[in-house]
């Protein structure tokens, strides 16, 4: 079996299609991809990457698409544009957390938005963010466990048991992970933190 993972996307359409090629050239049509969440947030095209993912799901690719912490935000800002998340440093919404919503805004023809006001930008998310992207980035899962591998957006809790585990952690965690070099039953593939180049630690590949 040979999967393919692709890390954080952040809106950057032209470079997810890179990849896509490249997995095509190296494990034909049928290869199967997971993405490991961030797909929207500050690059140029987080509507132009949503669609080319839920289109590819739709044609049935093999494409798994996992939950991210800034995929989480922007369902929750269309439901309430004051929601902050409980892992965030910052105890601000969305927007004023400066993470990219405003380029992630602007793709789906609301610009300017960290430059209004809040009401006045969330009832225009509200009617030009499609309802069906907003449904798929809420109910993408958090996890996906092969034979392989245990793929997830940032890791695991150390020591509890996959289905014990919380969202916030999976989409947010860092140090405890990294820190913990016990075998986890299974290699985990995440991405989150960023590094150069594709880092394999004996139990986890970031």
């Amino acid at each position: 079996m040979r999967i393919y993972a692709i890390g954080d996307i952040h809106g950057q359409l032209e470079r997810l299609r890179e990849a896509h090629d490249r997995i095509l050239r190296d494990g034909g049509e049928e290869a199967k991809i997971v993405h490991v969440g961030d797909l929207i947030d500050r690059g140029p095209d987080s509507r132009g990457v949503v669609e080319l993912l839920m289109e590819g799901q739709a044609r049935g690719r093999d494409w798994i698409v996992l939950k991210g912490n800034h995929d989480r935000a922007l369902p929750n800002f269309l439901r309430d544009p004051r929601w902050i998340d409980p892992r965030a440093a910052e105890r601000k919404d969305w927007i004023a957390r400066d993470v990219g919503a405003e380029e992630a805004l602007a793709s789906y023809g609301i610009p300017d938005a960290a430059r209004r006001p809040l009401e006045e930008v969330h009832a225009e998310a509200v009617a030009k963010v499609p309802a069906d992207h907003a449904r798929w980035l809420s109910g993408l899962p958090a996890w996906h466990l092969t034979p392989l591998a245990l793929f997830v957006h940032a890791g695991s809790r150390p020591g509890v048991d996959l289905g014990a585990q919380f969202e916030d952690d999976l989409l947010w965690i860092r140090k405890p992970f990294h820190e913990d070099s016990r075998d986890h039953g299974a290699l985990v593939v995440h991405g989150h933190t960023p590094v150069r180049h594709p880092t394999h630690y004996g139990n986890r590949v970031n």
